[in-house]
């Protein structure tokens, strides 16, 4: 085999791997976009690059692996769902303190299931993982309890956070709304 030849080889394998890296690449991205939904495009404007938001994508994959979440046991879920119930019927009397509920709620089924409760930013990331569709529902309803404790939220707000709570709930223990408004 003469050089020209053995070089020709060469850029061949080259370009091989170089197209092979590629496809893996756009695969992962392709996996990741289809996994975490609008929280990928969320991740990518935070990050300003691709790269680095699917490596924090990926992290929280990883992460989420590592932890024991599972399923509710069915009391825990009646019981859940029950205290959902009187939550929403306290908010026609008392917003302000049914939201409040609804967020130690949802943060309770989170426990429950699983997941680290600490850090709200943790918990966001953890929780978009397994329910990407209504991670930003979290955020929405947390900024406008955060605005209520300030007294800033008005009883509009405030219906609108009991709905993304609700979203978030319904997600966490599997249930469709009919389930929760009975």
């Amino acid at each position: 085999m003469d050089t020209t030849t053995g070089m020709i080889i060469v850029v061949a394998l080259i370009l091989v791997g170089v197209v092979a890296v590629m496809l893996m690449q756009r695969r992962r991205t392709d996996d990741l976009r289809k996994q975490f939904g609008p929280e990928y495009d969320r991740a990518l404007d935070e990050h300003g690059d691709q790269r680095r938001a699917e490596a924090e994508l990926a992290a929280r994959q990883q992460r989420v692996q590592k932890l024991d979440i599972r399923p509710l046991a069915p009391a825990d879920r009646g019981r859940f769902v029950e205290e959902w119930r009187a939550t929403q019927a306290r908010f026609v009397d008392a917003p302000a303190a049914a939201i409040a509920e609804a967020d130690r709620l949802v943060s309770e089924v989170m426990q429950t299931r699983g997941y680290p409760v600490g850090d709200f930013e943790q918990r966001v990331a953890d929780i978009s993982v397994d329910h990407p569709t209504v991670v930003s529902n979290y955020r929405a309803a947390r900024t406008i309890a955060q605005a209520n404790e300030r007294g800033e939220s008005s009883t509009e707000d405030l219906r609108q956070a009991m709905v993304y709570y609700r979203s978030l709930f319904e997600d966490l223990l599997d249930i469709r709304e009919k389930e929760v408004a009975q």
